[in-house]
């Protein structure tokens, strides 16, 4: 793998997880919601990404299945499939945002503006902040891999040039 190829899908995993960040936090923010413009309580959201093929990887493995056995061990056949027209390695990117399914919490307050009249319970948005806790820590600790990633991909680069001079 090239070390430009090496930079871009490092970038593309930074800004992958910059939008689950900003979906964490638009989660965090709209926890209390209960009136939203498509009507009902808030639904939480959640980032679903889509890991793209590179071609260095596929054909590390097509040269290792060639073997049929490396160190002594027999290895299985990998199906790679043809490659897409739109595949052209570059890492990572959010595939969709999709709305959580699960269903509402019922909090019983009859005072509140958009409670049931007749049982007095309103239905919250689906935001558990646990979840989401958990969830802006693993998407932080991504991006800080990526970062990290990225500077060592910077430091190659930099010795590279440093052994032309």
């Amino acid at each position: 793998m090239d070390l430009l190829n090496a930079a871009k899908i490092s970038g593309t995993a930074l800004a992958a997880h910059r939008t689950k960040l900003n979906i964490i936090a638009e989660n965090l923010a709209n926890v209390d919601t209960t009136r939203t413009a498509e009507g009902g309580p808030y639904r939480r959201k959640m980032v679903v990404f889509k890991g793209e093929d590179i071609d260095s990887f596929k054909s590390v493995i097509e040269k290792k299945q060639a073997k049929k056995e490396i160190a002594g061990i027999e290895l299985a056949p990998i199906e790679l499939g043809p490659p897409k027209k739109d595949d052209n390695g570059n890492g990572v990117k959010v595939d969709q945002i999709v709305r959580s399914q699960e269903d509402f919490a019922l909090v019983y307050n009859p005072a509140h503006p958009d409670a049931d009249p007749a049982t007095g319970y309103v239905r919250m948005p689906n935001v558990d902040h646990l979840t989401e806790i958990a969830d802006m820590l693993v998407a932080r600790r991504s991006y800080e891999a990526s970062v990290t990633a990225l500077s060592t991909t910077k430091d190659m680069v930099t010795k590279a040039l440093e052994i032309g001079r």
